[in-house]
């Protein structure tokens, strides 16, 4: 692959002008800041990280739009929207999962994200036993879009804090605790260089304390990320309380030793102490404001996380919206918005985009597992490289370049994208955007009665 050249680049110590980075087998080889282009180079006005997608349900990029009518209690929340996915998930099988998923991958790379942690537990198709065919089908999906993978199969073993069944809609998601950790090495035995495996837990309600202990204990063991949806709602908080006496992320910490390898997504409600004892940890906090703004999660304690140093990804979620930037964005003006403030997460002396976009980087390489988010030889060649002369980015040098990424609301400047020394984005476009469009229509319309509510 020949050498890239960069008027501008991100090195993980800073901005450097005319960086020549080299790529091998899908790695960065080397960087040398001060260089002059050779014949033969790709030359790029910008070039930045790649960015991790921390936290995705690839099927429910289906259900994108369709869920914006008030329902009859004229109430709507997380919980009335989730029976519209369960509806959705009911009528799923791995071909279905394919086109679906390799719809949402594309653009994710198209956007910017070369990496996405899959947080799957539908894992049956409709009708069907468990197998591995829905973990096939997204590697499938995820080889055809280019992007990096990071598997994360779920446990979902129960209907609530108190052992209660699962409702005939969950019964997709259900493995027996051996048969999950069966599945869970057969798909890490096939990891590779685009694919790497995590373990992960849907919830504290949905998995028993004694099953979450020993998925812990094998996720220390293997050194893999460990996922888990926690304090999402309110309901989930006051639940944990009446029945456990602790808040969830308390009741979390009091029971297990957390560590970089794990990954907790929204933790939306957190008090002072839980924010504090949390980062403490080292543990990843997933954050996607777009979703967690549709659903009417709440807001995450953004600023008091950050002044304790916490660690931070984002992720795409359930796909109401496919953009890193927009996230980020969405991110620090629900903070705005509360705290009746400007600048939030502009911790110490950094610029409030770089240190979003710098903070993510570094907190997706750790959900991810992956050695990503940095241009630095050893680390994976997942590039974003940027048209300087676009009206964007006129007027900005490095100071507010990723400022303005995150605060201009107008097409992204995205030249090419190169995931694992691939160009996966030629001059804007996706090398396999046609084949990806054309196959989620016809899925779509397939699934046209249950996107509409209908049984």
């Amino acid at each position: 692959m020949p050498a890239i050249f960069a008027h501008k680049a991100l090195l993980p110590d800073g901005w450097h002008r005319d960086v020549r980075i080299e790529t091998r087998d899908g790695q960065i080889a080397a960087t040398a800041p001060g260089s002059t282009a050779q014949p033969g180079d790709t030359r790029a006005g910008v070039v930045i990280p790649g960015i991790c997608n921390a936290h995705s349900h690839a099927f429910q990029r289906a259900l994108a739009g369709h869920t914006e009518q008030r329902g009859p209690a004229h109430r709507d929340n997380f919980w009335t929207w989730r029976e519209r996915m369960y509806r959705l998930a009911a009528r799923i099988d791995a071909a279905a999962l394919t086109d679906i998923a390799r719809q949402a991958y594309t653009e994710m790379v198209a956007s910017g994200y070369t990496t996405v942690c899959e947080f799957h537990y539908l894992h049956a198709e409709a009708g069907r036993p468990a197998g591995n065919t829905m973990f096939a089908a997204l590697r499938k999906a995820a080889a055809d879009s280019g992007i990096r993978l990071t598997y994360v199969p779920i446990l979902y073993e129960r209907g609530g804090f108190e052992d209660e069944p699962l409702s005939r809609e969950q019964q997709q998601f259900r493995r027996e605790l051996p048969e999950f950790i069966e599945h869970y090495r057969a798909c890490r035995a096939e990891s590779d260089e685009t694919l790497a495996v995590g373990i992960g837990a849907h919830s504290l309600r949905a998995v028993r304390a004694e099953s979450l202990a020993e998925l812990a204990a094998l996720a220390d063991t293997d050194q893999v990320p460990l996922h888990i949806h926690i304090a999402e709602q309110r309901r989930e908080v006051e639940q944990s309380l009446a029945i456990r006496h602790r808040r969830p992320v308390r009741w979390l910490l009091e029971q297990h030793a957390l560590n970089e390898n794990w990954c907790l997504v929204h933790a939306t409600h957190l008090d002072p102490d839980e924010v504090t004892a949390l980062a403490a940890t080292g543990a990843t906090v997933c954050l996607c404001p777009s979703t967690e703004a549709n659903l009417g999660d709440g807001l995450f304690p953004l600023a008091a996380f950050l002044e304790h140093d916490g660690r931070i990804a984002i992720g795409s979620d359930s796909h109401i919206s496919i953009n890193p930037f927009e996230e980020l964005r969405w991110l620090e003006y629900g903070q705005r918005l509360v705290a009746e403030q400007r600048n939030i997460a502009a911790i110490g002396s950094c610029n409030t985009g770089r240190n979003l976009f710098e903070r993510t980087a570094s907190g997706g390489a750790f959900a991810a597992g992956q050695a990503i988010g940095r241009i630095a030889a050893g680390c994976a060649a997942d590039l974003l490289l940027l048209d300087d002369k676009d009206p964007m980015l006129a007027g900005h040098d490095v100071e507010t370049m990723l400022d303005a990424l995150v605060f201009s609301g107008f097409s992204l400047p995205l030249d090419r994208v190169m995931v694992n020394g691939e160009w996966q984005i030629v001059d804007g476009r996706h090398v396999n955007r046609e084949h990806s469009s054309s196959r989620y229509r016809q899925t779509i319309a397939a699934l046209s009665r249950s996107l509409a509510g209908v049984d």
